[in-house]
């Protein structure tokens, strides 16, 4: 399982405008302040954001389920709106692109994605940089689902099982991220995490927080391939 963000791409700005533009058509305020976004799903980033903008609803305006939906329809149409601009005013990270295929060629992997980004964004910046040839979404985890990552990776497993007719266990299970809440997401079920210090984690943070091994990057395909086998 990969991250996406700053694991495998960097479309930040792309991702900062996109926020901005779906918060103000749902809450009629201007985003001027963003929470900490490592780790987080784009469902925490938005409850967030309604406190850190002072911008939460009244008690007899629209309830949370509904305006996190509208939000989710906007956030989607927004960076829908900018898929032009993920190429050029984004990146592929280094060794990326050849990990992803590398992995494949390993007998009896399947991979697939845990994010905190919706459903159809994460299939955008992959689809950007040609990141989604190698991976099946159908049985990802994503920032849209309303499951904290520990359990996603375990509906993973599950859709996964059913789908290839293959008995999958935690424990065989990889994740490769960047933030310490990812490693964190990954120990609570006991999944093994690498660590990838390419994002707002140190290598140090990462390994204290429980990855089992530290990659500075992607960039050494061998390295990569190496850590999942160990």
């Amino acid at each position: 399982m990969w991250n996406i963000d700053l694991t495998l791409v960097d479309v930040a700005r792309v991702s900062r405008d996109a926020y901005a533009e779906a918060f103000r058509r749902v809450t009629g305020r201007p985003l001027v302040a963003l929470p900490q976004l490592a780790g987080a799903s784009d469902s925490e980033i938005f409850f967030e954001s309604l406190a850190l903008n002072e911008a939460l609803p009244g008690a007899d305006q629209t309830d949370s389920d509904d305006l996190l939906a509208r939000y989710h329809a906007e956030l989607a149409a927004a960076f829908g709106a900018r898929r032009g601009l993920l190429a050029s005013h984004g990146r592929v990270l280094p060794g990326a692109r050849e990990a992803l295929a590398a992995v494949s060629r390993l007998p009896g992997v399947i991979q697939t994605v845990l994010t905190g980004t919706i459903k159809e964004n994460a299939a955008e910046k992959l689809r950007a940089f040609d990141l989604d040839t190698h991976l099946d979404l159908g049985i990802g985890g994503f920032g849209s689902d309303v499951y904290p990552k520990g359990t996603q990776i375990l509906r993973s497993l599950a859709m996964a099982t059913e789908k290839y007719g293959v008995q999958l266990s935690v424990g065989s299970t990889v994740y490769l991220a960047d933030s310490t809440r990812d490693v964190a997401a990954a120990k609570i079920v006991g999944a093994r995490c690498i660590g990838v210090a390419s994002g707002r984690s140190t290598a140090s943070e990462l390994r204290d927080c429980g990855a089992g091994e530290v990659l500075d990057d992607l960039a050494y395909t061998a390295a990569v391939v190496a850590a999942i086998g160990r």
